[in-house]
């Protein structure tokens, strides 16, 4: 990673559907053993079509170059539209789209570059506050959903892909001629059978999702030595990780905090600490 400058961080989670900022204070509060970095504010914005000029007005009225603009990236169209913002600002904020290479974090995968830098700022926030010696599951629940599996020695191991809750949504509405489309806002967890057309999608939709990720889980731990620390995040996670009957730690953030984590490292190298 290149030499981070002192400021006040501005983190961004560049999503397909979503895109959240995060900012961090430049001075660094002292943190219990399993908690990790949380923004002090956050912005959520589309990632289609979205103007920039939304983050400036959102930090007015301090300037972009104020802050250190670190991002984590899944959807170029959305992230050239905020590199050419930054550089086109007059003083030049200091800015770094994170690749794998810029992580301290070890990827048993056979193409790192491949694996999106999402799911492996998760692993590197989930490695601050799994207990010793324990592997981890990470649950992001986004467009789509990814369930990553951290060794209990802190390595990246690869994971699943599956549709989110919306994708899901949407795919039935797209591919039939006559299905609605159901946004899952409704009571939930929605009742197993479904008395109308659209509380059949809901049941469906949630409760597959649901039972996707129960035996993922359940498939993913049969190869661990030790029960795995679960990690919920994303945001549909909330309405999910209640339903998985395992333990499982919610963290709203975890990719901002990964992106936090990842900034701090850097800098304490670059200080020789």
């Amino acid at each position: 990673m290149n030499t981070i400058r002192d400021k006040p961080l501005m983190a961004i989670d560049v999503g397909n559907s979503q895109i959240m900022a995060g900012l961090f204070p430049q001075n660094n509060a002292e943190l219990g053993g399993n908690q990790l970095p949380q923004p002090n504010r956050t912005l959520a914005l589309q990632s289609q079509d979205w103007d920039p000029m939304e983050l400036a007005l959102w930090l007015a009225p301090m300037q972009p170059a104020d802050f250190d603009w670190i991002v984590g990236s899944v959807c170029d169209r959305a992230s050239r539209a905020l590199q050419v913002w930054l550089e086109s600002e007059p003083d030049k904020p200091s800015n770094r789209f994170l690749d794998f290479k810029d992580l301290t974090l070890g990827i048993e995968i056979p193409d790192p570059a491949a694996i999106g830098i999402d799911r492996l700022l998760g692993a590197v926030a989930a490695n601050c506050v799994r207990p010793p010696n324990c592997p981890c599951i990470v649950i992001d629940l986004g467009s789509a959903i990814t369930v990553d599996v951290i060794s209990s020695q802190g390595s990246f191991h690869g994971g699943a892909i599956l549709p989110g809750i919306q994708m899901s949504a949407r795919a039935l509405h797209d591919f039939t001629d006559r299905l609605p489309r159901v946004a899952l806002t409704g009571e939930l967890p929605p009742p197993p059978v479904g008395r109308s057309t659209e509380e059949a999608i809901s049941s469906g939709i949630y409760w597959g999702t649901v039972g996707a990720l129960r035996m993922l889980i359940d498939e993913m731990r049969t190869g661990m030595s030790n029960d795995p620390m679960v990690i919920v995040t994303g945001g549909n996670a909330s309405i999910v990780a209640e339903a998985l009957d395992v333990e499982v730690r919610c963290e709203p953030y975890l990719i901002l905090s990964g992106i936090k984590v990842a900034v701090d490292s850097n800098r304490k190298a670059q200080r020789g600490i």
